[in-house]
């Protein structure tokens, strides 16, 4: 049975299009580009971050990061930022009695963020910057696996990517649902792991309390 559902954030809670916008616009590039190159970038395997190297030669993210702050345009995001799915999801979920938390690849000031819009709402928040490794390495989900009060086999991992989310922790033994929404999902939503590896497919997350609940009285 399904007991704890654990959520990724950057296109999964967390629309990111705005913030890539702001990151056009600090290369000084346009975004109509910008996206472009992203999304080829993307159905071409590649890291995202090889995505500034094809604007920016030698360019450095953490460093980056930094400047943006100095500069007083800081990464961030808001409650403006979640796609409209998230709070309820998260409402009905706990109400099924579900264990849930947050875990995905940000920064320590993102980490902050997501303190600041989930505490009183989920169970656990954790990301890579806290745990010292990050998606897809397998350290990351040993780590979501102690934190979780239930084993593996009885959590849901959350995501919006096949390589970063599903893959990974499928093979960490959690179930996993991929979500159809973002760059990546859009991308490889048809591919063949994108059809086969998840528990669930979901177009939304407030399909995730049905599905859940239809599986766990197929266990029972």
């Amino acid at each position: 049975m399904i007991r704890a559902v654990i959520f990724d954030v950057g296109e999964c809670l967390v629309d990111e299009t705005r913030e890539y916008g702001t990151w056009a616009d600090w290369l000084g590039v346009p975004r109509h580009t910008f996206a472009a190159m992203f999304g080829a970038v993307i159905a071409q395997g590649r890291d995202y971050r090889d995505v500034f190297q094809e604007f920016q030669p030698g360019f450095d993210l953490y460093a980056e990061r930094e400047r943006r702050a100095d500069a007083g345009q800081p990464e961030t995001f808001g409650e403006n930022d979640l796609y409209p799915d998230v709070r309820d999801a998260l409402t009905t979920l706990r109400a099924d009695g579900l264990w849930l938390g947050i875990a995905g690849n940000q920064t320590v000031r993102a980490g902050r963020i997501l303190r600041e819009l989930f505490t009183e709402h989920v169970d656990l928040i954790g990301t890579s910057d806290d745990w010292g490794a990050s998606k897809p390495d397998r350290a990351f989900f040993h780590r979501v696996a102690e934190a979780v009060p239930a084993e593996p086999g009885e959590t849901l991992y959350v995501g919006d990517r096949v390589d970063n989310d599903v893959a990974p922790a499928r093979a960490a033994g959690m179930h996993t649902a991929l979500v159809h929404r973002g760059p990546w999902a859009t991308i490889q939503w048809r591919s063949e792991q994108a059809q086969k590896l998840p528990t669930f497919r979901v177009e939304s997350l407030l399909e995730l309390s049905p599905r859940i609940k239809a599986f766990n009285e197929r266990e029972r």
